[in-house]
């Protein structure tokens, strides 16, 4: 994977960053207006100049640091490298699901009579069910010209990944389990291959944690996942 940096000359039209600058606004124009109110002459002009100023440079400040767009290029599993652009929200949300992503069965090892698949089969459906609330309750990116959000890349994870392996191995597993409780998945006879299933998936979802990474701008996140 590869970041380009340099942050994209664009500023994202927020309804949350408008209603914060315009708040800053009035409350600073309102103390312009009771200064103003009882001063005359001179300093009357140079102190409304003032005011306005400082004012107009806060919220543009405020709002460019809102909004910058970074774009970065990350190689996803089963495309190509593709062109994603994020801001400060959309990092939080990469964030949030690299986090869920390297603290799961998803990308950690489970190598042949280790573990128990029932186990790693319900972590990664958590990992779905996770990944579906954080993009619910996050606020949609605004894709720019150009560039894929963050929740193309989650999205990707889920339906090109997440979803065919759990259909394929959880109906099969189940099965196992109903015809024979309380025996170890050892003793199934496609425990092998869901194993070695899921030990190609894992490969493909690292690749995944590492984008959540660099889209939220995690630094050394391959040495982070290596010791988990």
């Amino acid at each position: 994977m590869h970041i380009q940096g340099g942050a994209v000359s664009q500023i994202l039209r927020s309804r949350a960053a408008l209603r914060t600058v315009s708040i800053l606004t009035g409350c600073i124009a309102g103390l312009a207006v009771f200064t103003v109110a009882q001063t005359h002459g001179c300093v009357l002009y140079g102190i409304a100049g003032g005011v306005a100023g400082m004012a107009a440079v806060l919220a543009y400040e405020f709002y460019v640091r809102a909004g910058r767009l970074t774009e970065v290029k990350i190689t996803v599993p089963q495309l190509s490298e593709l062109t994603f652009v994020v801001n400060n929200d959309a990092r939080q949300v990469a964030w949030q699901l690299f986090i869920e992503t390297v603290t799961r069965t998803s990308t950690q090892s489970l190598r042949d009579g280790e573990g128990i698949i029932r186990e790693a089969l319900t972590s990664l459906y958590g990992l779905f069910s996770t990944t579906r609330e954080v993009l619910k309750s996050s606020r949609p990116s605004v894709p720019a010209a150009g560039g894929l959000t963050v929740e193309n890349l989650a999205i990707n994870m889920l339906n090109k990944e997440l979803r065919p392996f759990l259909s394929r191995w959880h109906p099969l597993l189940k099965e196992f389990e109903d015809l024979h409780p309380g025996r170890p998945d050892a003793e199934w006879s496609s425990s092998g291959v869901c194993r070695e299933e899921l030990r190609a998936l894992q490969a493909r979802m690292h690749s995944y944690a590492l984008g959540f990474a660099k889209l939220a701008g995690v630094p050394d996140a391959a040495a982070m996942i290596a010791q988990q």
